[in-house]
């Protein structure tokens, strides 16, 4: 059984969805619970059930778009229970539409909601987490982001940005325990009412995914995994890398990568990469020169 006895959590976005579900559910494994939403209100009815079940939590309002807001809500976290052991960044919206008709405010919105609120979340709790030498973090991406959605340009290029955003940090948090993944779900939420038919929005209830979060928070938790889990089903993403093929550098390099283009392609025996740098080392494999210590630029 996982037991988050003693653990204290901050989930963004939980005043309804996802984010009561994951809020609900830590609850009931025994961690103390920060709910922020942007409405109070919200915040503390979800509170108000945590603690109705015999749970302990404290609601938080404010945006993780602004930083200063979001310093207090982990300042009040801090004054109340003494250390922050998981971020659970949940919060977005969506600003649907097609690339050529999207207004570049809702792209910018968009991104520094999903994007820039998790930044923020996680650089705020990062020195508690180094301090005590523990700490989990859940970035929510999403297959928009992954693999793409027709009208989500912004959702996914936000979405596909906190992979990135989990590759370094996981690499950086290492050496304090600090272990850092992200969940994509597919849940019947406010973003997807009118988009599914309801025999499949019975399936995907928020309730589904929320025990896939606690794999990702747990004293054993994995680092850089991506998490797909919908209607109690669970697969993992991965950015993989093919071996490839050398073409050289001379003037019809561009012709023979072409002729090698299935070789190039091919996934048999593909990796998933543990750092950028092996990227570099790879290509410069192929090209004959094989020094550990050489960093791609």
């Amino acid at each position: 059984m996982i037991d988050l006895t003693g653990r204290v959590a901050i989930v963004t976005g939980a005043g309804g969805g996802l984010g009561r579900a994951h809020a609900l559910l830590l609850a009931s494994r025994g961690a103390r619970v920060a709910v922020n939403d942007l409405s109070v209100a919200q915040a503390q009815a979800v509170v108000d059930e945590i603690t109705a079940a015999g749970g302990d939590g404290m609601a938080v309002a404010g945006s993780g778009s602004d930083f200063d807001a979001v310093e207090g809500m982990v300042a009040q976290v801090m004054d109340r229970w003494g250390r922050i052991d998981a971020l659970v960044n949940n919060a977005g919206i969506l600003r649907d539409k097609s690339f050529a008709k999207m207004a570049l405010e809702d792209f910018r919105l968009v991104m520094d909601v999903h994007l820039m609120g998790a930044v923020h979340c996680a650089k705020a709790v990062w020195p508690h987490m180094q301090a005590q030498g523990y700490g989990r973090i859940v970035m929510t991406t999403s297959s928009s982001g992954l693999y793409g959605n027709f009208g989500q340009s912004n959702y996914g290029a936000a979405k596909m940005a906190l992979v990135g955003l989990m590759q370094t940090l996981a690499i950086e948090g290492a050496r304090h325990d600090i272990r850092i993944n992200c969940i994509a779900p597919t849940a019947a939420t406010q973003m997807l009412e009118g988009l599914l038919p309801e025999a499949e929005l019975d399936l995907l209830q928020a309730d589904h995914v929320s025990p896939g979060l606690l794999t990702l928070l747990h004293d054993e938790a994995p680092t850089r995994t991506i998490l797909c889990a919908g209607a109690g089903a669970f697969a993992t993403a991965n950015v993989t890398l093919t071996a490839g093929a050398y073409a050289g550098t001379g003037p019809d390099t561009p012709e023979k990568a072409l002729a090698q283009w299935e070789k190039i392609t091919d996934r048999t025996g593909e990796c998933v990469p543990q750092s950028g740098a092996e990227q570099g080392r790879q290509e410069l494999a192929h090209a004959g020169y094989t020094r550990d210590d050489v960093q791609p630029n």
